[in-house]
């Protein structure tokens, strides 16, 4: 067991090493973020692989037969085209054009488009094998557009996260979001192990404690504080974040930006992890999948960051890290 951790967390990190090597120092100026998208597509549809995978298994269906439960391929392809939305923006530069400022779209809206499309396409994937014996379209249709929504969303917003700003701007923000929000596990684990009493919520998760969730946030914020701080200054060099006309007072000062990067990422770390219980609970699964040995499922490794990536992009979209 403790092999297989160690080998998969070995792969992991090398791959993802090498990507961001890439990311950070091949990039197209203007298109920033490309050499990330297979490492984003796969913890995306790994972990809408996951979830579907739990949710037939709860309703006992097979591959070949699902009344009440929706087709994972149809699923994989929607959670995809979400994904991958955000990166319309950044087709312009790879034909040497900017992205037009003055389109009403903007460069969010286009998530929001695919995410509208991905509604309707499993709508019309209903209506064309629909059998009034059958039933079951509705529910299929909702699940769908859960997975969807709840995977396919998030991972489009790390897109736009990782192209704020100019050159690596965005990339420091990706890593200082996922840092702070991994960190915040951690420091939940160890603190309540050490100092654990009082249960934060035993009906979904009773190793959580509050004395977990409280030294969760202080190594959060202290890990915020040491991005912002050493992390921006390197990564960035002298690249230029979002241009704000209005940004909240003072919060470009890295302790600043740390007590309200910190807590908030860890609080929704937290929510994340316990959605993520609650569903395993629900279907009654111990992990969410078996596609990282030793580790787990995808979906055991995005559950926090897929919630917390929200409240990342408005920090940093509100002035943090701009000092």
């Amino acid at each position: 067991m403790l092999r297989d951790r160690l080998r998969t967390s070995a792969v992991l990190i090398s791959l993802v090493a090498a990507l961001l090597y890439l990311d950070g120092n091949y990039s197209i100026v203007g298109a920033e973020g490309l050499w990330l998208l297979p490492l984003l597509l796969f913890f995306s549809l790994g972990s809408a692989w996951d979830i579907v995978s739990m949710i037939r298994n709860s309703a006992g269906a097979n591959d070949s037969a699902y009344p009440s439960t929706p087709p994972r391929t149809r699923v994989l392809f929607l959670t995809c085209l979400v994904t991958l939305s955000a990166t319309v923006p950044l087709l312009w530069p790879l034909f040497d054009a900017a992205y037009p400022q003055n389109c009403p779209v903007g460069e969010l809206g286009w998530i929001v488009v695919a995410g509208i499309m991905a509604i309707f396409l499993g709508l019309m994937a209903e209506m064309r094998c629909y059998e009034a014996a059958g039933r079951g379209a509705l529910q299929r249709v909702l699940l769908s557009s859960f997975v969807v929504g709840y995977v396919g969303l998030p991972f489009a917003l790390m897109v736009s996260l990782r192209s704020l700003g100019d050159g690596n701007w965005g990339l420091a923000a990706l890593l200082t979001m996922i840092a702070v929000t991994k960190s915040a596990d951690a420091g939940a684990y160890f603190a309540g192990k050490s100092f654990g009493k009082r249960k934060l919520i035993p009906n979904l998760s009773p190793g959580k404690t509050w004395e977990g969730l409280i030294g969760g946030i202080i190594t959060a914020t202290v890990v915020a504080f040491g991005c912002l701080l050493w992390l921006f200054p390197a990564i960035a060099n002298s690249a230029a974040g979002p241009v704000l006309e209005t940004s909240i007072p003072g919060v470009n000062q890295p302790w600043l930006g740390a007590l309200l990067l910190g807590p908030l990422l860890a609080i929704a770390g937290l929510v994340g992890d316990l959605a993520e219980s609650m569903i395993k609970r629900d279907s009654g699964a111990k992990d969410s999948g078996t596609w990282l040995p030793g580790l787990g499922g995808v979906w055991d490794v995005t559950d926090s960051l897929i919630a917390a990536v929200l409240p990342a992009y408005l920090c940093f979209a509100a002035g943090v890290g701009l000092g």
